[in-house]
């Protein structure tokens, strides 16, 4: 009897492991981005600010128009972010809930014409000030709890009310 016990639980610590390895290996080789398409350039109508921090004097716009949330999982947008001296930045970005990352595809030119970004890498967002706006576009709109949102509808609705409903604490 001990030996079978002996033998059944070195069985199960070698083999939780591989299970722990295969699910990750899974996920990864499983996910398969979309062809991205860059959209119109965004117009000032169509401009749905969002909250970023106290600390940050710059002013964050999401497009309405170009949101779109894809069959891979990922939310994409048109971001503008217009610093207090004036100056207007305007990217294509999209943000994969299930990592916690987000990719620049592409920045506005001043013609509306796009340029195709030279790192457009998976990063890791970081709740942190230089790039606070992912983390708020993360955490308060697209990716409440971590999880996406079903639809571009509920993404707007989370922009419209200033963050989505299942984070507001009563």
């Amino acid at each position: 009897m001990n030996k079978f016990f002996v033998s059944v639980v070195c069985g199960a610590f070698f083999a939780f492991p591989a299970l722990a390895n295969f699910d990750e290996e899974y996920e990864t080789r499983q996910w398969q981005e979309i062809a991205v398409v860059l959209p119109a350039a965004p117009k000032q109508e169509s401009m749905l600010p969002f909250f970023v921090s106290a600390a940050s004097r710059n002013k964050f716009f999401v497009d309405s128009a170009s949101l779109s949330v894809g069959a891979d999982g990922v939310v994409r947008y048109i971001l503008l972010v217009e610093t207090h001296g004036g100056a207007r930045n305007v990217t294509y970005e999209g943000i994969r809930c299930a990592t916690r990352e987000r990719r620049i595809y592409a920045s506005g030119r001043h013609d509306g014409g796009w340029s195709k970004s030279r790192n457009n890498a998976w990063e890791r967002i970081r709740d942190i000030a230089p790039a606070r706006q992912h983390a708020a576009l993360f955490l308060d709109h697209f990716c409440p709890g971590g999880v996406i949102v079903r639809d571009e509808a509920e993404a707007l609705d989370a922009l419209r009310r200033g963050g989505h409903p299942s984070n507001i604490l009563w």
